[in-house]
């Protein structure tokens, strides 16, 4: 099981950066030339949403981006460093969502953008958890490789 880590500054221009190498990746590990589109999208969406909500709580720390070549997936987890942020919006676009014991704190405009970028991540990833805690909330992404090893 292969894993590239990836941390960056919550500015909204190294979201570009991390979908990059998100694509380049998921390509190394393997999923189809069909689903790249999907991974780059989903891990932007994720990425801005950690971005935005890192710059609406005035928290300095680094967004985290973990990708990981499993047998049969290819999984990606952006994690955020506000606590409790995202679940509420998650129940509310029907992604599965957990809390640990954390206040909620999400967009200012919860509603909407927030709710938004996990309805758009759950329309493009085979398999999507959000989870948040008192040191932050996570999203978890994963693509099936589908028996792509042989087109490498």
């Amino acid at each position: 099981m292969a894993t590239v880590e990836l941390r960056f500054s919550a500015q909204p221009e190294h979201v570009r950066t991390a979908r990059l190498v998100a694509a380049a990746v998921a390509r190394r590990a393997g999923v189809g030339e069909a689903v790249l589109d999907e991974v780059r999208l989903a891990v932007g969406e994720a990425c801005s949403r950690a971005v935005g909500l890192h710059r609406s709580n005035g928290v300095t720390a680094p967004v985290r981006v973990r990708l990981t070549e499993e047998e049969k997936a290819f999984s990606i987890e952006v994690g955020d460093e506000v606590p409790g942020a995202g679940v509420a919006a998650a129940e509310a676009t029907g992604v599965p969502g957990s809390r640990s014991g954390a206040p909620v704190r999400d967009f200012d405009d919860a509603g909407g953008e927030d709710q938004m970028g996990l309805a758009v991540i759950s329309g493009l990833v085979d398999d999507v958890e959000v989870s948040a805690g008192e040191r932050g909330g996570l999203i978890r992404m994963s693509w099936s490789r589908s028996g792509s090893a042989d087109s490498r």
